[in-house]
């Protein structure tokens, strides 16, 4: 095996680890009404698989994005009790890198927090990042299109996130809230420093803020940072980066089976040291975790490691970036332009290894003249990155706090 096939097995196999890190012109609708103790439907959707069993009304929905990629959404309308009380505050929930909407569904009920927003009077919507399980369709590209690959975070922001926003604001004609993790707080940021969606929007929730990434304290991310592996497998021909081989997962597991061994620390040399996952959550996760994203994605997150800078894909050359940009370098994101106003609470963690404190205070720092009452920065000591979407206690330290958030900035 060459040096560069070595390096891009150990890439992968790495990065199945790193699991947890978002104008409409179409849509459709199907409705899955709850029936409990069966799947309420033989589809294989978010809304089939894993949110009627629990007992809610779920509704699939489509978006299409203006670049042709077709978005798969999911509409939570009402709580288990399925009862209505009229005109509800939408949220939308967007995932991070290599995760799709499951993300928010990963816990029993009382602990998954697209769930727990249906059951305290939220309009819940969930969407799924282009190249993920659900969202793989387009106007006009397969898959199997490189093409269809050509993409990085850019277009996240450029494209899926507006198509998403505007599709909440027309189905429920207001505002929203919305909640990111990881890299959906990365999109959503570096949208509102453009000035996009904010007319849509009420407020944010951002956990395990990323912005500025060039401190992290992964030894894996920043291995792979350091040595371009990302950058290897695009060479290599690979446009899809999907982690979730069959033999890979079905190593994991069994490892993950045998006696004594606890898989929640699988993720803690990318994540950290995650303070409060419960062993069994790990199984549901690899069941349906790690999704596939593009490679120039990839490439893109490892440019922001090792510069230390918010900026747009680096072409790698004066004259390539000078095609897209119309400058030698890639434009910067400037978080210091987000809105003053704009109603913001920010969770992170002490022993967040994605999400470093030295570089969520450099995007503190760019905050600075944010009108203080409409700002919160939530630390918690013990969370790392998964814990914010799969801790047990999430509910306590973290969406109790949202939640009252949301309804203060209603």
């Amino acid at each position: 095996m060459s040096l560069n096939m070595a390096r891009v097995l150990a890439f992968a196999i790495l990065l199945v680890l790193f699991c947890l890190c978002g104008s409409a012109v179409g849509s459709r609708v199907k409705l899955f009404e709850a029936k409990k103790g069966s799947s309420a439907a033989s589809d294989d959707g978010v809304c089939s698989s894993v949110v009627a069993p629990q007992g809610y009304v779920c509704e699939e929905h489509t978006v299409t994005t203006q670049d042709g990629y077709i978005l798969s959404m999911q509409h939570i309308p009402n709580g288990r009790s399925g009862v209505s009380t009229g005109s509800k505050p939408p949220v939308l929930l967007q995932h991070g890198l290599l995760m799709d909407a499951i993300t928010w569904l990963l816990s029993p009920p009382d602990q998954s927090l697209a769930l727990l927003l249906a059951d305290n009077g939220f309009d819940v919507w969930l969407t799924s990042t282009r190249g993920t399980k659900y969202s793989q369709g387009h106007t006009s590209l397969s898959t199997n299109d490189a093409a269809y690959w050509n993409w990085s975070w850019d277009e996240l922001v450029a494209y899926d996130l507006p198509a998403t926003f505007q599709y909440v604001n027309d189905q429920t004609g207001q505002k929203l809230h919305y909640v990111g993790h990881s890299l959906g707080t990365l999109t959503a940021l570096s949208a509102f420093s453009k000035g996009q969606l904010v007319s849509m929007l009420q407020s944010a929730a951002l956990l395990s803020p990323i912005a500025y990434v060039g401190q992290v304290t992964s030894p894996l991310a920043t291995n792979a940072a350091d040595d371009f592996l990302a950058e290897d497998l695009k060479w290599l021909g690979i446009n899809e980066f999907n982690p979730r081989g069959d033999a890979v997962l079905k190593l994991l597991k069994e490892i993950c089976a045998k006696p004594g061994v606890d898989c929640t620390n699988l993720l803690t040399s990318f994540t950290g040291q995650n303070c409060c996952l419960n062993s069994s959550v790990v199984d549901f996760f690899l069941t349906h975790e790690p999704q596939p994203t593009s490679t120039k994605n990839m490439v893109h997150v490892a440019q922001m490691i090792r510069d230390g800078t918010i900026h747009m894909y680096d072409y790698g050359n004066a004259d390539d970036n000078n095609q897209h940009y119309g400058q030698s370098t890639p434009p910067i994101y400037d978080m210091s332009s987000i809105p003053n106003d704009l109603p913001l609470f920010f969770a992170n963690g002490g022993a967040d290894a994605l999400s470093d404190v030295n570089d969520v205070q450099l995007l503190h720092d760019d905050l600075k003249d944010h009108d203080a009452d409409k700002m919160v920065f939530q630390y918690q000591d013990d969370y790392a990155h998964a814990d914010y979407v799969m801790a047990v206690n999430a509910k306590q330290v973290v969406y109790n706090p949202l939640m009252a958030f949301f309804r203060l900035h209603q």
